[in-house]
């Protein structure tokens, strides 16, 4: 590895080559990133230009990762998600602050006013979230010499059970009239999300499987049919699912059905309940459903409650404190 030349350091925490030079009088270290030829071409910038001033705020630092951040690494609903956040609450209660002066106990107070008002623990999160983000690119782009965002700050969220409806409802819900009982028979068969759902096509069954070309990781997915679904499908053509509006679908159903909590999501939350109740393997769940990571999917993983009941009884007599199984010496070691 060739001598990094004057300014140009590397450091155990973090990955990539750094400046390391005096400004204003205070030592200061910024990231040159991890391609060696880029970082030589930045650092030779940065001496003839000056490393960036201190009198940035964070607002203004948020516009900037709003320009070039976001864009290049998050869809479109997630871009809006992340502008409303900024000006709603990051702008207004932080804005003008200067990034290389905010201090942890400053963000531990923004998170305390945020979790005072009407927002949902998930949403403190993802603002939360949103600003640890801001922080750490502006550590990469020199305005700071290091985020301050603590640790232990972000809100514990209390793990919810799926929301899965009940065998009787979905009895209910499969027998409804065409086309909301259609509908209802492929959501609760292939587990897609409602905007899946919406835009498969005839010709997206391909032997046996359906196609699903726009997913949310951007990656094309095979879901598996039933032969009930593949003989229900055999002969539509063009777009599967009439009704667009998922509304329109969620207040049509709930008068139809009579259950009034009903939503579309739930019949992907129930196909994998009841794919992990039939036997089914999670890591085959995880890529019917399209999830990044296996940890997501096992939420799903945990049984039922009527399933859990008829496990215990099965192993009542076994468990009871009056008798005495045989013991596998190799197992209960602890």
């Amino acid at each position: 590895m060739p001598k990094l030349p004057k300014n140009m350091i590397r450091r155990k925490d973090r990955p990539g080559y750094w400046f390391r030079g005096a400004v204003d009088g205070v030592v200061r270290q910024m990231s040159l990133g991890t391609n060696y030829n880029a970082a030589l071409r930045r650092l030779r910038s940065l001496k003839s230009d000056g490393p960036p001033r201190n009198g940035v705020t964070l607002a203004e630092a948020a516009k900037r990762w709003l320009e070039v951040y976001v864009p290049t690494a998050r869809g479109e609903k997630s871009a809006k998600l992340a502008a409303q956040r900024v000006r709603d609450y990051i702008s207004p209660l932080l804005g003008d602050f200067l990034v290389q002066r905010l201090t942890g106990d400053q963000i531990r107070t923004f998170r305390l006013r945020l979790g005072s008002g009407h927002l949902s623990i998930q949403s403190v999160k993802h603002v939360l979230s949103d600003l640890r983000c801001i922080l750490s690119w502006c550590e990469g782009s020199g305005l700071t010499d290091r985020s301050p965002f603590p640790t232990r700050v972000m809100p514990r969220i209390q793990e919810r059970p799926p929301d899965r409806l009940t065998d009787e409802e979905v009895e209910v819900l499969v027998s409804l009239p065409d086309p909301h009982g259609f509908i209802c028979r492929l959501g609760l068969g292939t587990g897609l999300r409602w905007g899946e759902l919406v835009r498969a096509q005839s010709t997206d069954l391909q032997s046996g499987m359906l196609m699903i070309h726009q997913t949310k990781s951007g990656k094309i997915r095979r879901v598996p049919l039933s032969h009930a679904l593949q003989d229900e499908l055999r002969f539509r053509v063009g777009r599967l699912v009439p009704v667009l509006n998922s509304q329109v679908f969620t207040m049509q159903v709930r008068r139809r059905s009579g259950i009034e909590k009903f939503h579309p999501h739930q019949m992907r939350h129930t196909f994998a309940c009841r794919w992990v109740e039939a036997g089914g393997s999670p890591a085959a769940l995880q890529e019917i459903l399209g999830h990044s990571s296996i940890v997501t999917t096992q939420r799903y993983a945990r049984l039922g409650e009527a399933h859990v009941r008829a496990e215990a009884e099965r192993l009542e007599g076994r468990l009871s404190p009056n008798s005495s199984p045989a013991r596998d010496p190799s197992s209960c070691s602890g």
